[in-house]
């Protein structure tokens, strides 16, 4: 007797075997925000029950609770809606809404203006905090202790000088990761910074006060200063994108970016007068 093989187009029963094809995805042109809606779905570090995280109009993140609710169950001044990938603190007139996550943390001071409905949903929220407390899932008490910065070590939020303002960084220099997507849909492991390329200086610049604010009083600060570099390159740093995707056109972020706009008086704890050790800074 022969065999007669199945063909590769079907399985061993003669059924027709069906293959999806994998979808690219892409970012229009047009869009206010290049940051792509996969990956960017996380846990609060507080109570650790899940969040999205969204871009605002002013480019810093938000993080929303992940479904939607009744616009007449959220106060006015706390609802949230979402246009093209870009959260807005407002309402668009509709019937649903979104909500901040702050606002209905169990580990947060509930507001005095929580309806019942936002109660019940603080409540849920909170069982699910104290279920990942007892599986030891999430730490009873957070640990969030910043360790001291000594004069021989790299600031864990150093301050950057580049494009002739000043940024508060979310890890050290050598930490910051790039965060545009891979052809795997996976984001970018390569830092940003390159030590074949020319790298930064500390210095110590003055604090110096932002447009609108009083004089403070006369203080230096290290600064990791980017500003000698070529315009392209401060460019580079400003989208934290690795020199291997710096002209990737179409690719799209997977993350945010860490910079926020330094301001001497929110960011005070994260000013350090001295300069980090030559052997620790690892220019």
């Amino acid at each position: 007797m022969c065999p007669h093989p199945h063909p590769a187009h079907r399985h061993w029963d003669g059924s027709p075997r069906t293959t999806h094809p994998r979808r690219p995805l892409r970012v229009s042109a047009t869009s206010p925000s290049r940051l792509l809606r996969t990956g960017q779905s996380g846990h609060c570090r507080r109570c650790g029950n899940r969040i999205d995280i969204y871009q605002r109009t002013d480019q810093q993140p938000v993080a929303l609770h992940p479904a939607e609710l009744a616009s007449d169950h959220v106060p006015e001044v706390c609802r949230w809606h979402l246009s093209e990938g870009v959260a807005h603190p407002h309402h668009d007139n509709s019937t649903w809404c979104r909500i901040s996550h702050h606002v209905i943390c169990p580990r947060h001071t509930p507001a005095p203006h929580l309806g019942p409905h936002l109660q019940a949903l603080r409540r849920q929220l909170s069982l699910l905090t104290r279920r990942l407390i007892d599986t030891g899932a999430l730490p009873a008490i957070p640990t969030a202790t910043p360790r001291p910065v000594t004069a021989a070590a790299i600031p864990a939020r150093p301050i950057v000088q580049l494009l002739l303002s000043r940024y508060l960084a979310g890890s050290p220099v050598e930490d910051i990761q790039c965060v545009t997507q891979t052809r795997r849909r996976q984001r970018c492991p390569r830092p940003v910074r390159d030590p074949s390329l020319p790298a930064g200086r500390w210095r110590l610049l003055p604090t110096g006060p932002r447009r609108g604010q009083l004089t403070l009083p006369t203080q230096l600060m290290a600064v990791y200063d980017l500003g000698h570099l070529p315009y392209a390159e401060q460019l580079r740093w400003r989208s934290q994108r690795c020199p291997a995707h710096e002209t990737a056109l179409g690719a799209a972020d997977l993350a945010l970016t860490g910079w926020q706009v330094f301001d001497p008086l929110l960011h005070a704890a994260h000013i350090h007068t001295r300069l980090p050790h030559p052997h620790s800074a690892r220019r």
